[in-house]
């Protein structure tokens, strides 16, 4: 008994964990107890197979793993024997080249040297000694060449590619190795014999400076064989490829013809020392049958697939007929939930008119249980108590099939008593053998449908009317019927109810539509119109004139869809006819005061042309009088007499230019934009201004650019805007009594960029006076405000107004030496000619002293 007392407790829990086992499975459904059968011996074989491919697979990864390291051991042997070999041959030629740096070894010494130096080391093809221009002072061959003070060699290049271009190999490390001072190994390449080889440049630095380099070439091929031992080559292949993995040299010889097998394991180490992108791989390969190819295996298999097989006809009968119940279980879930997630009221009803189904849709809108209407008869509980007869006609007409098969609108009561709007839908509910049960009903709630419509039509109507109310015409056309779609109360009042008004104002207010009428083709021919281009165009404001009502307008055009859906444009017109003839008078008041302000600057000036007018009439009386009396006293002869009348007759040229100057600047005319110089408004502005400067004692300078382009604009406007300025400094600067050295003014013209306006051509005037205080800048265009005691303060103002209407800007602005005002300066800008931008090529002088200073007064500029 005390022996199998320990063993009481487990078998206790055994007989527990089998109940339980067996409660749980009667609790399952017998189809889930069939599956379960059915599933439990095709888990157990796949499991079985399961467990043979892991062990057979765990055992071949073990394989492999031991040939991978196997692999790696003898590529890291290989690597250490080729490493030790180069680093012992550098530090022997380090040595060579510090003697041969301390002149303990001259070129035949060297060659002797070298010839034992090469003469063990089968890996390498020559040394050579090579001086800093890189010429050939001394050569070892391998083969016993030798070479002193030959070129440079030059190994021929192989054709595979530039990267193993020989001459640029050794080149490069000859460069690396100078420029670092240390050893460099070049990259790879073919040497004339066809070998693959690489470069060691050891420099040759004589106190800190380059004088040459020891260049060692190695034979790959050679240096794999000599140096990975012979027991590493027995076991697994060794090859050395460069960064393309192309195969340079290998311990395998391939066999031509012979595909190579391709390698299963293989492990890189770099090529060191010498760090010039070769890798030494080493590869191995499996030499046991593979998972696939084991008879075991394949027995396994077979006896899983036979008994995988015969359970498979008993699986798929038990899955059938579990699909069919499950599709019969999903059904009635999904018409359940279908009915349960309706946002529509579903209501069933007998032909007696009882109810015999609502959904959930029905009752949540109603605010009534299922119990409280499942066998309810008329009146049912959710008609409203004033409506209950016109409910009443409306279940008889559903009763005897004659609802409207738009359904009908009626009022509904909820639980608490609120009324909403709702639709019913009524359709014959029949069963399966074809015959009517009844009627279902079902039920949308519209109250929220119905104040949007009803705000829409309020709307609506408040657009119209405000559309009506307008005094602008607003009317609507269809691009493709060309019918008046909307035309408001102005629009009808000035072009009646037809679309002619519309033709007329859309003629000159926006690009036509493309539309090809074709008398037979029944569908949309705009079907290819970009409409949204099109309705996303902005508004094109144009002026248009309607001859039949003498009324200019300002038309908007844009293109919308219609409300069912076609192409349209509509215009929105309106009447300008009164700010255009106040235009007009404006401008002609404009034209009136130009003319009136040149007058005025000529009157102003008339003292100062009298001046410049009696100078040369006194020389044509002087001229007169001396040859009449000559003439009289028969003491003058013929040559002399032809001198005095040339000399009467360009005084008198030179009276009639000043008065044909002054007749141009102050005649009446049409202001006319057209092509024009800036150099000619500039000398006929300051010809006419030299007179008033000479009389003031200023001097003037100008500077106009060279090339400058053409101008559209009114040059007898431009010159008067000019004059203004240039009398309106000279008066500055006499009215300041400055002296002599500031009694001068600067006018210039030079093209200009700026980001607001483009290119511009800038007019400025620049005089030394005493400027201008902040405040009379700030008003200084005013109309009627002048500084000037006898001014009439419309100089400026027209001066702005004349820029302006040129689509150009003035502005003032004082010049400042430190914090003292030593000038002030005046500039306007005019756009330049964008349509034919004409050059000019053949300009007089771009400067000119237009009068002459005082004797003490400084010379004028001549500097371009």
């Amino acid at each position: 008994m005390s022996a199998s007392a320990p063993h009481a407790p487990a078998a206790g829990s055994t007989s527990i964990g089998r109940r339980m086992l067996g409660r749980w499975w009667r609790r399952q459904s017998p189809a889930r107890q069939d599956r379960f059968a059915t599933l439990a011996p095709l888990v157990s074989v796949l499991l079985f197979l399961a467990a043979i491919i892991s062990a057979f697979w765990y055992l071949r990864n073990e394989e492999i793993e031991r040939e991978a390291e196997a692999v790696k051991r003898d590529t890291e042997i290989a690597q250490q024997q080729i490493r030790l070999r180069l680093i012992e041959n550098q530090e022997q030629l380090v040595r060579m080249a510090r003697e041969i740096v301390t002149r303990e070894l001259e070129a035949p010494n060297f060659l002797a040297q070298a010839t034992r130096f090469t003469a063990d080391r089968p890996e390498i093809v020559y040394l050579s000694w090579v001086g800093a221009d890189r010429r050939v002072r001394a050569r070892q061959s391998s083969f016993g060449e030798r070479d002193e003070w030959a070129a440079p060699p030059k190994p021929a290049a192989s054709g595979a590619s530039a990267a193993n271009s020989g001459p640029d190999e050794a080149e490069w490390a000859f460069i690396a190795a100078r420029d670092v001072r240390q050893p460099m190994y070049s990259r790879p390449f073919k040497d004339p014999s066809g070998a693959m080889v690489f470069q060691l440049h050891v420099p040759l630095l004589d106190r800190g400076s380059f004088s040459g380099a020891l260049v060692v070439e190695y034979s790959i091929d050679v240096l794999l064989r000599h140096f990975v031992p012979a027991e590493v080559t027995r076991r697994h292949a060794i090859a050395i490829v460069d960064e393309r993995e192309r195969v340079i040299a290998s311990t395998i010889t391939a066999m031509p013809g012979i595909a190579r097998q391709p390698a299963s394991i293989v492990h890189d180490v770099p090529f060191a020392p010498a760090a010039n992108g070769l890798v030494l791989r080493g590869i191995g390969y499996r030499t046991s049958v593979g998972l696939i190819g084991n008879t075991l295996f394949w027995m396994v298999v077979a006896l899983s697939v036979l008994t995988v097989w015969m359970l498979l006809g008993t699986w798929r009968h038990m899955r059938r007929r579990s699909q069919i119940q499950g599709a019969l279980v999903k059904e009635t879930n999904f018409r359940r939930a279908m009915e349960n997630s309706m946002l529509t009221g579903m209501r069933a009803m007998d032909l007696e008119g009882r109810v015999s189904y609502v959904n959930p849709a029905f009752c949540a809108m109603t605010g009534f249980s299922e119990s409280e209407l499942i066998n309810r008869l008329p009146p049912y509980p959710y008609w409203p108590h004033d409506r209950i007869e016109e409910n009443s006609r409306l279940l008889q007409q559903e009763l005897q099939g004659r609802s409207p098969a738009g359904g009908i609108e009626v009022k509904v009561m909820r639980k608490n008593g609120t009324l909403f709007d709702a639709r019913m839908y009524v359709s014959p509910l029949v069963d399966a053998r074809g015959h009517q049960t009844g009627w279902m009903t079902s039920m949308t709630n519209i109250t929220e449908a119905k104040r949007i419509r009803d705000q829409l039509s309020a709307s609506h109507e408040r657009f119209t009317t405000v559309l009506e109310g307008l005094d602008a015409a607003v009317s609507v056309l269809s691009v493709q019927q060309s019918e008046l779609l909307f035309a408001n109360r102005s629009y009808r009042l000035w072009f009646g109810a037809d679309a002619r008004g519309h033709a007329l104002l859309a003629s000159g207010a926006g690009p036509a539509v493309p539309f090809i009428a074709e008398p037979d083709d029944a569908v949309d021919g705009l079907s290819g119109l970009p409409a949204q281009e099109l309705t996303g165009m902005g508004t094109n404001p144009r002026e248009v004139y309607a001859h039949a009502l003498d009324k200019w307008f300002d038309v908007r055009s844009r293109y919308l869809q219609w409300t069912d859906g076609r192409l349209a444009q509509m215009l929105i017109a309106t009447d300008i006819t009164a700010r255009r003839r106040a235009e007009e008078q404006a401008a002609q008041q404009a034209e009136k005061a130009q003319v009136s302000s040149r007058l005025i600057t000529m009157g102003e000036m008339a003292s100062s042309v009298a001046h410049e007018l009696n100078q040369p009439l006194t020389a044509i009386t002087n001229y007169c009088s001396g040859m009449v009396s000559r003439v009289k006293a028969d003491s003058i002869k013929q040559e002399d007499l032809i001198a005095a009348l040339e000399k009467t007759a360009r005084q008198a040229e030179r009276a009639g230019q000043i008065i044909h100057r002054i007749r141009a600047f102050v005649k009446k005319s049409e202001p006319q934009r057209q092509p024009a110089r800036a150099i000619d408004i500039v000398e006929d502005a300051v010809e006419l201004a030299s007179i008033e400067l000479r009389r003031r004692n200023v001097a003037i300078h100008h500077y106009v650019a060279q090339r400058l382009p053409m101008l559209k604009c009114d040059p007898i406007l431009i010159e008067q805007v000019l004059l203004n300025l240039l009398k309106n400094a000279a008066e500055a600067i006499d009215s300041a009594k400055l002296p002599a050295a500031r009694r001068h003014i600067e006018l210039r013209v030079v093209p200009r960029h700026t980001p607001d306006e483009g290119g511009v051509i800038e007019f400025s005037v620049t005089d030394m006076g005493p400027g201008l205080p902040e405040e009379v800048i700030n008003r200084l265009y005013e109309a009627f405000f002048s500084t000037k005691a006898e001014g009439m303060g419309i100089g400026l103002s027209l001066c702005r107004s004349i820029v302006e209407s040129h689509r150009g800007r003035i502005k003032a602005q004082n010049i400042y030496n430190g914090s003292l005002v030593a000038g002030c300066r005046f500039a306007f800008t005019l756009p330049v000619e964008t349509t034919a931008r004409h050059e000019e090529t053949t300009l007089p002088p771009p400067h000119r002293d237009a009068a002459a200073p005082p004797a003490d007064a400084p010379a004028a500029k001549t500097s371009s």
